[in-house]
């Protein structure tokens, strides 16, 4: 039985779920590396990351480098005498950082590698009409999520699951598979295997804003997808033209409706409680929105506010 010291790696809320598993099973966590604290909002005020925020309640030693490579930071992170990191949604590190345990260092990552190795795999799992996920533990290696696959967990993807659904729902899977992982590394039991070769990998790349943007000419199923794979964050949008004013409008809940329709592409048939959008094979049904400076709210009581005209369209 090796006596387990680990550095554990993250930022956010999801990392923080795995961090708190580790240390409610009693693993040694000797130190916390999370990203600097920034200014965050309208009022610019310091913003801790979650990994951070956690770390500090529970009296973990906790270092935020701006410079992975950094010799005082390196020094530091020697000095805590890990010889297992753990890594959950942080950033690349670089090989000085991660060979430097005598065990390793691996991350989570939450998609069935090698499909999916990037920044926003539960995204694009939903956005792509996935039937199926799950989390990876990997060794790290000197290139992005390619890495020796140490344990894989799948799950079920609803037909109408939310990315932030699916999120936590991977986050306490993930959760389960790295106490694993850890356990096996200590036991001396852990079989790596190399990622398998395909030639249809599906990449995870990060999310922008011209990535939320609808595309109401796709099909009715892919806009749906797109919706979901994108909700609660970071949205999708689209801009309504009520009349002659345009106003940007982010849609966070749909459902659709498969039938035949004389309207053209984009256009809106709405009434006091519904608010729906012709597509190619029916119409996406809007439940869920956010009009400029309003927060997100049912569609049903916007269309109560609104003054919606005949001549309306989403683009």
């Amino acid at each position: 039985m090796k006596d387990i010291k680990i550095v554990f790696m993250g930022t956010p809320d999801f990392a923080v779920t795995i961090l708190d598993s580790l240390v409610k099973q009693s693993f040694n966590v000797v130190g916390v590396i999370t990203a600097p604290d920034k200014p965050a909002g309208r009022g610019r005020k310091i913003n801790e990351s979650a990994v951070k925020k956690y770390a500090v309640a529970n009296n973990l030693t906790v270092l935020q480098p701006t410079n992975l490579k950094d010799e005082a930071f390196l020094s530091d992170l020697k000095a805590l005498e890990a010889n297992l990191q753990i890594v959950v949604a942080f950033r690349m590190l670089p090989k000085v950082v991660w060979s430097m345990p005598k065990l390793g260092t691996f991350n989570l990552h939450a998609s069935l590698l090698p499909q999916y190795r990037g920044a926003a795999p539960i995204n694009w799992a939903i956005i792509n009409g996935e039937k199926e996920t799950g989390v990876t533990t990997f060794f790290i290696d000197d290139k992005i999520d390619t890495g020796e696959i140490i344990f894989q967990k799948k799950c079920a993807i609803k037909d109408d699951e939310s990315a932030g659904e699916l999120h936590d729902k991977l986050m306490y899977l993930g959760a389960d598979l790295v106490i694993e992982t850890v356990t096996h590394i200590q036991s001396g039991t852990v079989e790596t295997k190399k990622q398998p070769d395909s030639s249809t990998l599906k990449s995870a790349y990060k999310i922008h804003k011209s990535t939320c943007q609808i595309n109401w000419k796709d099909s009715i199923h892919n806009i749906y997808n797109h919706i979901r794979g994108l909700s609660p964050y970071p949205g999708a949008w689209t801009t309504l033209t009520n009349d002659k004013e345009e106003i940007p409008l982010k849609i966070y809940k749909v459902s659709k409706s498969i039938e035949d329709h004389n309207f053209k592409i984009g256009e809106i048939k709405s009434t006091k409680k519904e608010m729906k959008v012709a597509v190619d094979g029916g119409y996406i049904l809007l439940e869920e929105i956010q009009l400029p400076g309003k927060r997100k709210m049912k569609t049903i009581d916007v269309l109560n506010g609104l003054n919606v005209e005949k001549n309306h369209y989403v683009a």
